[in-house]
């Protein structure tokens, strides 16, 4: 025997067993729910009014907010959780489903609704998130 080849011209058992995780990683992640590279969620967050008093005519623009988000399955088991940029912006892979992203943060303010999101094969659903910031 010689190189992990047996004199009868065939692969040793040895050299089979060490390439078999090799083999199993891509039905394994299949199985895990390991998530596509080409699909997903992405957008922004913003957050608003951030003026003490909304005046009529006056400009109060929601500004990008950083914050943590989970997304869910519609069961309401979370999938994965995502710390959006200083812009507000974030990206995160998903299988294609349907999906549901609220506050990863407890306590009530700000506060954001439940946002149903469809995600579809080889694409990235694009959202904005909108946090009320509690201010009249």
């Amino acid at each position: 025997m010689r190189d992990g080849v047996h004199p009868a011209g065939g692969l040793t058992m040895r050299t089979l067993l060490a390439f078999l995780p090799l083999l199993l990683l891509p039905a394994c992640s299949a199985l895990l729910g390991a998530a596509p590279p080409d699909s997903g969620i992405e957008g922004q967050v913003f957050i608003g009014p951030m003026c003490p008093v909304v005046v009529a005519g006056q400009d109060c623009p929601d500004v990008p907010y950083r914050a943590t988000l989970d997304v869910l399955t519609r069961s309401g088991r979370r999938v994965a959780r995502v710390e959006t940029d200083e812009a507000g912006r974030f990206r995160i892979a998903l299988a294609a489903g349907d999906y549901v992203i609220q506050s990863g943060s407890t306590g009530g303010m700000p506060f954001v609704k439940p946002l149903d999101v469809v995600v579809r094969p080889g694409e990235f659903t694009q959202v904005v998130v909108h946090f009320d910031s509690g201010i009249r």
